[in-house]
């Protein structure tokens, strides 16, 4: 058995369609098999509305794709529901229009400009306006955790002690710090994005596949079979490094 999983996508069609092309190639030659995305389909990228219509096109035409949510796709959502709702996981001193978010870029995608610039109703006016409703249910509708074979799938973490069907939605797309510095297994294998590293990398009890397609890097898509994994490249695979010497273990 083998499962793919593509990493956070940030609003870069081109670069999703390559990956898409790589795990076409590879299942050519291999078989076909369940492909994994790990949220975050928006944001920073400059085309957030069409990495939403490819995937819910896909899907439609029968592939065999999951699309988990990611923190930047409920903080899309939740301001088109109520921009002034709180996002339990975002600092006080941050809105999604902060230019550190991207939620800008993913507006223009729709039409709506100068969303910074410009008073929060106006801006929310007009996203509601531009955003179909199609768009706004298949985002609200996102499961934040998958499990298929050994693995379980989800965009940040889960949090360490907690069974899987206990697990809040707030910590399995936003969680960082408790989930990355455990270094003893969870059982399943995780398989997580959210925290940008230079490149995928397998950790032992966990997967990391944001390799930074936000902030310029590369958009891994990567096979794994069993508890083994591999990036798929041009070439063919290459086994997924694993980390540097452990820094922190659990007392």
């Amino acid at each position: 058995m083998h499962i793919y999983a593509i990493g956070d996508i940030h609003g870069h069609l081109g670069l999703l369609k390559a990956a898409h092309d790589l795990i076409a190639a590879d299942m050519g030659r291999h078989g076909k098999g369940q492909v994994i995305h790990i949220g975050d389909l928006v944001d920073r990228g400059p085309d957030s509305r069409g990495v939403i219509d490819h995937l819910m096109q896909g899907q439609a035409r029968g592939e065999d794709w999951v699309v988990l949510k990611g923190n930047h796709d409920r903080m899309f959502t939740r301001f088109l529901n109520d921009p002034g709702e709180p996002e339990p996981g975002l600092r006080s001193e941050y809105s999604w229009l902060h230019p550190r978010l991207g939620g800008t870029t993913t507006l223009a995608s729709y039409g709506v400009g100068k969303a910074a610039d410009r008073p929060v109703p106006k801006v929310h006016a007009d996203a509601l306006a531009a955003v179909p409703q199609t768009h706004r249910d298949y985002l609200s509708a996102l499961p934040a955790l998958h499990q298929a074979g050994e693995c379980v799938f989800v965009h940040a973490g889960i949090r360490p002690g907690v069974a899987l069907d206990q697990q809040t939605e707030t910590d399995l797309i936003w969680i960082r710090d408790a989930f990355l510095i455990e270094a003893v297994s969870f059982g399943p294998l995780i398989v997580h994005g959210h925290t940008a590293i230079d490149h995928a990398t397998h950790y032992g009890n966990r997967i990391n596949l944001d390799s930074g397609a936000a902030y310029g890097g590369p958009l891994s898509a990567v096979v794994i079979e069993g508890r083994e994994a591999a990036l798929l490249t041009p070439e063919g695979r290459r086994k997924l490094p694993g980390p540097a010497p452990m820094l922190f273990q659990r007392a």
